[in-house]
């Protein structure tokens, strides 16, 4: 037993210190004393900081040596208001309800095409205010069976939000059904639905939407204003140079990423799919000559999606047979080169503001790092808290993170006047992944689909910090997870599961992505 000090807010603790014991009974020594819980205790000896599992014996504590603590004592626990409850004890049910898991969708036979488009397609919000905002402007039963579809897309959203079990989208299946005849074919070999493309899937449902989710005739619908651009293409052929090129302008609501051997990216496969050689008549020649196609980006939605063109007819099995080469993508996509060069004008003041931002946040994570650094450092140096708290190093990176902080705090931002005006748009060009439909599977014809959607920090349900960890043993991060539908089992992964879906072999490989402009604030 060694008698020591502990010097905390300027008053001193005697304690007698057994040696035997590691530095959490310590820990729990100077919290009788002080009321600093033992997880808020930094208390500086040789080497660092004690640590729960420190060897006290290997310290080389002297009688009545001075230790000094930093820590604040927290608040008072507070008697639960209800019970507790044991996961152990829980069924599955209360189990998704105390974690906020979002309920997934049953597969009523080959669906998952549709259950993993919808749940990629939940995650726009503008989306689900428009199906909300409907429900007074049409009922179900109207002349126009689009109507209906959107009713039934409403109410399925409606239990997906209520419900934490798996929820069968029956009603909606039949509307779909009724209106587009395709997706209720039948397979002759299992008597039962066939499956479908789930890309396919996605931009008939959205043009259905389209034409129905208007407040007004004269008003772009939702669809139109955040999930759709604008494009320009010029078609001009070498082989009559005298010819005046064309210039078409008009919507689209997808990229296409086109794969072959030499696409390792999804840049590489976008660039491909807005640059192509096309052959058809040409007036001026009076016979076929080959075109050079080149589209430009003259407007970018705030949600963009991007399909990934995997399947092709092959003839000899015929079937669509699928390209499984590795074509990665990333969590944040800037797609400002593939945009005219009006618009990467127009959009340069508020990418250089994401920039600098990132810079900032860059160099504070860097001065954290270097902070914890200096002071373990300064404590095997023998310096005093006082000392530590003016270590030259420190100061240094402070500097540096505010000078870095300054420009864009006075930069005085400003938006293009046209691009503030149109809302529903991307004024930087930069976007960040929310939405992945993957394909495991060798043909369109077969195969499972599932969605990956990310879960943003703070909306809905618990903070990630405050999540599980994860079937890998990680734990979330701090500022989002995605959650990983496969039909209405629902589970929660991180980044590094979902940049583990760009292909290459048989398991999970990207189909259709949805991207989200990067916020501005």
């Amino acid at each position: 037993m060694v008698k020591g000090t502990v010097k905390w807010q300027g008053k001193k603790y005697e304690v007698d210190a057994d040696i035997t014991q590691p530095g959490e009974t310590f820990k729990m020594q100077v919290y009788s004393l002080t009321s600093v819980a033992p997880d808020r205790q930094k208390i500086l000896v040789k080497g660092g900081q004690l640590k729960d599992d420190t060897d006290m014996s290997k310290l080389g504590l002297k009688e009545n040596q001075m230790l000094m603590m930093i820590g604040t004592v927290g608040e008072l626990p507070k008697m639960p208001v209800t019970q507790a409850k044991f996961v152990e004890d829980m069924t599955e049910n209360e189990v998704a309800r105390a974690l906020a898991i979002p309920a997934g969708l049953e597969n009523l036979g080959n669906t998952c095409y549709a259950n993993a488009s919808l749940q990629c397609l939940k995650a726009v919000p503008h989306l689900k205010e428009a199906l909300d905002e409907f429900r007074a402007g049409g009922a179900a039963g109207t002349s126009d069976p689009r109507r209906n579809l959107a009713t039934s897309l409403r109410g399925l959203f409606d239990q997906l939000s209520e419900s934490s079990e798996g929820v069968p989208p029956m009603v909606f299946l039949s509307v779909l059904r009724q209106i587009f005849p395709k997706f209720g074919e039948m397979d002759p070999q299992s008597g039962g639905y066939r499956q479908q493309d789930a890309e396919e899937f996605w931009s008939e449902l959205l043009t259905a939407l389209d034409r129905v989710l208007k407040k007004d005739e004269n008003e772009p619908s939702v669809v139109e204003k955040y999930m759709s651009g604008t494009m320009v293409t010029t078609w001009k052929t070498d082989e009559a140079p005298e010819e005046p090129e064309v210039v078409q302008q008009e919507p689209f609501r997808k990229l296409d990423c086109r794969i072959d051997r030499t696409v390792n990216y999804l840049s590489q496969g976008i660039q491909k799919g807005l640059e192509q050689v096309v052959e058809k008549n040409s007036a001026s020649l009076g016979r076929n000559a080959e075109y050079n196609v080149v589209s430009r980006i003259a407007r970018l939605p705030e949600y963009l999606t991007v399909a990934y063109s995997r399947f092709f007819w092959k003839a000899s099995e015929s079937v669509d047979a699928k390209i499984v080469k590795s074509v990665r993508f990333p969590l944040e996509l800037d797609v400002s080169e593939f945009c005219t060069p009006e618009l990467q004008k127009k959009m340069q003041p508020a990418k250089q503001y994401l920039r600098e931002i990132e810079d900032k946040i860059a160099l504070e994570r860097k001065m954290s790092k270097r902070a914890k650094l200096n002071e373990e450092r300064g404590s095997e140096k023998g310096k005093t808290p006082e000392e530590m708290d003016v270590d030259v190093e420190a100061k240094k990176e402070e500097e540096t993170v505010e000078a870095a902080a300054k420009p864009v705090a006075e930069s005085h931002f400003e938006l293009d006047p046209e691009l503030k005006a149109d809302v529903g748009c991307n004024p930087s060009g930069i976007y960040e992944l929310v939405g992945v439909v993957t394909h495991v599977g060798r043909s369109a014809n077969s195969g499972h689909y599932m969605a990956w959607v990310r879960k943003e920090k703070g909306v809905g349900g618990p903070d990630p910090a405050a999540a599980p960890a994860t079937a890998g043993g990680k734990a979330p991060d701090t500022q989002h997870w995605w959650y990983k539908f496969d039909d209405d089992n629902v589970s929660m992964v991180t980044d590094d599961e979902i940049l583990k879906l760009c292909g290459g072999g048989d398991w999970h490989t990207a189909y259709v992505t949805l991207y989200r402009a990067k916020k501005l604030d």
